[in-house]
């Protein structure tokens, strides 16, 4: 009897021991992390609402129950707007919210993981990322430098941007002084354009003083809240320069590194959440504020004229080719992207295209 009674103690005892120790452990595995950010405070997509980087830090404490926390920076509370990647990178920051294409003069091979001039729309660039091989590129470019990143946001096509006069000719772009970042910028410099690249906040001015003859920014509903038809009544489409256009999570490395993968898996759901949520939300917002801007305020929106579309696309063939044969880390990433796009345009050619034209 008394054999029983020991041995059934010590099996209970046995039994219960290697539960109580992860729940301790789990109890001490917090965290308080700071995330920085390219634009100012109160933006729309970019810092509030929806998918946004403090959306994300809420998704990422609710669903840690509180073990991962995360402060949230709007561009100049902590550090200057464009000051993110430095931040990150010395481990001042553990996060900065931004756009890839921002780095351009530290990695040349970061602007893929933004947005590429008549590249992947916002399918194929998830389907890349997610699943094609290019989440795995991205991670072998930032680890040299002890950090990672993940798409966090998705604009969707974006517009091609707001001039003080018309264009209808390639002709039109000569000395033209242009807010536009990223890739497209080189395209248009080729076409003597005096590309500027300014951060959100600085457009509207710029725009409205004539520092800058145009501006591209993102969409009708992001670029009427800047107030962009007051400065300029030309609003030309296409999404050449940005057929999508994904927000970056930059995280340190050796941070990301101290996370459970509970935590880390908390973090990357978070972040996918968010890339589909705050495109869907652009998607719900553009068309109400586009008919807006059109109807009561003048402006004239129309598609750029097609022999300027094709200078475009023959000027962006060779600076993308010329960005790739300089840097070895660039023609791999260009080659990966490239490969795979030809492969998504087969079959948009049979799935998408076919619909869109039955819509005329």
């Amino acid at each position: 009897m008394e054999r029983r009674k020991f041995l059934k103690g010590g099996l209970v005892a046995a039994a219960v021991a290697p539960l109580a120790a992860p729940s301790i452990a789990r109890a001490a595995d917090t965290f308080s992390w700071k995330m920085t950010n390219a634009y100012g405070p109160g933006s729309p997509f970019y810092v509030e609402g929806p998918g946004s980087p403090t959306d994300f830090c809420k998704k990422v404490e609710a669903m840690s129950g509180g073990r991962l926390k995360i402060q949230h920076f709007a561009a100049g509370e902590l550090i200057p707007a464009m000051e993110g990647f430095d931040a990150v990178r010395s481990g001042t920051v553990e996060m900065n919210a931004a756009n890839a294409y921002f780095w351009a003069g530290k990695i040349p091979a970061a602007q893929y993981f933004t947005t590429v001039p008549f590249g992947l729309n916002f399918q194929g660039m998830n389907a890349w990322l997610y699943h094609g091989g290019g989440q795995a590129l991205w991670d072998e470019l930032y680890a040299p430098l002890g950090m990672k990143a993940l798409p966090m946001g998705n604009t969707g096509v974006q517009m091609t941007g707001w001039f003080r006069n018309p264009i209808r000719s390639v002709d039109d772009f000569n000395n033209l002084k242009m807010r536009i970042p990223g890739l497209a910028g080189k395209v248009y410099s080729e076409l003597g354009v005096d590309v500027k690249l300014l951060p959100g906040g600085e457009i509207f001015p710029a725009l409205e003083r004539g520092v800058i003859d145009a501006a591209e920014f993102v969409g009708p509903y992001q670029d009427r809240r800047l107030g962009l038809q007051n400065a300029a009544k030309y609003y030309y489409t296409t999404g050449w320069h940005e057929p999508s256009n994904a927000t970056e999570l930059l995280i340190n490395k050796a941070a990301w590194d101290t996370l459970p993968a509970d935590l880390q898996a908390i973090v990357s759901s978070a972040a996918m959440a968010c890339n589909l949520e705050s495109h869907t939300w652009c998607e719900a917002n553009n068309a109400a504020a586009m008919v807006d801007l059109v109807e009561n305020f003048d402006v004239k929106a129309d598609v750029l004229p097609k022999e300027v579309v094709a200078k475009l696309k023959e000027v962006t063939d060779q600076v993308l080719a010329d960005g790739a044969a300089a840097d070895p880390a660039t023609k791999k990433v260009h080659d990966a992207f490239f490969a795979f796009k030809k492969e998504h345009d087969l079959w948009a050619s049979i799935s998408e295209k076919p619909y869109h034209n039955l819509l005329g």
